[in-house]
């Protein structure tokens, strides 16, 4: 079944199409609320509280954008509310889902410095202004294109284009090896 199916579905009570159609977006999901939050503990609620924020406002779906994104705008709203409850967010948690695109496992990297890069890309992010940290975590973690992104955040796509591109220039700038 396609995502309208299973919208369909879910909104007369199929628990199972509703559990089908989070599936499908789940590990995207999951990788936007890591990035937003910090880390794997904060991460589960956000996704938690998505999730069921989805299914409570299942209703109020219109189906104007896919249900993935829908899903997303949920999850960065619940991710971004849960770190402004807890403005602690510097806890390191590194796990293999952390998403950095580093694998614990390699020989050739000591375990000490992925974690070092991992906490520093960590601590860049949380560094950026919040819409440019949404933008960025929504086009690198979460695979939208700008169009989705835009909706999102309710701006021109030429706003995503600026906010990814300023993202990405004072990440470059807040990562680069300091000389002194």
């Amino acid at each position: 079944m396609d995502d309208a199916e299973l919208v369909a579905a879910c909104r007369r009570g199929d628990h199972q199409a509703f559990a089908e159609l989070v599936g499908r977006y789940r590990t995207p999901t999951w990788h936007v609320c890591l990035q937003i939050t910090g880390n794997t503990h904060d991460a589960e609620d956000a996704l938690q509280d998505a999730v069921i924020g989805a299914w409570q406002n299942l209703a109020k779906f219109r189906g104007d954008a896919r249900f993935g994104t829908w899903l997303h705008r949920i999850a960065t709203n619940a991710a971004l509310a849960l770190v402004r409850r807890r403005k602690d967010t510097n806890s390191l948690d590194v796990t293999d889902e952390d998403g950095f695109g580093i694998d614990l496992t390699d020989d050739r990297t000591p375990f000490d410095e992925q974690v070092t890069v991992v906490d520093a890309v960590r601590h860049a992010l949380n560094q950026l202004p919040e819409d440019f940290r949404v933008a960025i975590v929504l086009a690198e973690y979460a695979g939208l294109p700008y169009a989705d992104i835009a909706e999102h955040q309710q701006v021109t796509v030429a706003t995503v284009k600026t906010r990814i591109h300023r993202a990405r220039k004072q990440l470059a700038e807040l990562l680069a090896p300091t000389h002194t």
